[in-house]
């Protein structure tokens, strides 16, 4: 290539990169008239039929936040599917939300056994809530394994409340 085509061509560049890193005016918006009250509210959802944060207290199928597995299994019941789908649409309706999902033990079983394990479950749960088109970087997975029951008796009733996954949502 000659010089002026270079020359040419690096001017065109140096435009393209300056009209790219144009900063926009900031407007500076007049504080709102009236008594103040403190609290700040999300909008509504813009969409029909999109989950809003107030859906996460009166949305039945909003509110089951815990996942139950059997004994040494980490994969997901068939009857929690329609919460994972329901928990998916919301993370997908609310991008800024934020879940950690905690995995848990029943008391059988070595320490590290059951953390593992409460591992293996909130990573199955994470898994069925981004197969429904939950993103993987709005999930956290923590596990307590045997350390958090919420249930101490040693029976199989007791021990089935245990083998859970919690979801928690970190920021709605």
């Amino acid at each position: 290539m000659n010089s002026t085509v270079r020359v040419l061509m690096l001017s065109l560049l140096s435009v393209a990169v300056l009209a790219g890193c144009k900063s926009k005016p900031t407007q500076t918006e007049a504080p709102p008239s009236g008594p103040s009250t403190g609290t700040v509210t999300d909008p509504a959802p813009t969409t029909p039929g999109a989950y809003g944060p107030g859906d996460l207290d009166t949305d039945a199928c909003l509110r089951q936040r815990v996942v139950y597995f059997d004994l040494d299994r980490d994969a997901l019941r068939p009857e929690f599917q329609a919460a994972m789908a329901c928990h998916a649409k919301y993370l997908r309706d609310r991008p800024s939300s934020r879940i950690t999902l905690e995995g848990h033990a029943d008391e059988r079983g070595s320490r590290e056994y059951n953390l593992g394990l409460g591992e293996r479950r909130g990573n199955s749960v994470s898994s069925a809530l981004q197969a429904n088109g939950g993103s993987g970087t709005q999930l956290t997975v923590v596990s307590y394994g045997e350390e958090r029951p919420v249930c101490t008796e040693s029976s199989e009733d007791c021990w089935a409340r245990n083998r859970r996954v919690e979801i928690i949502y970190t920021a709605r």
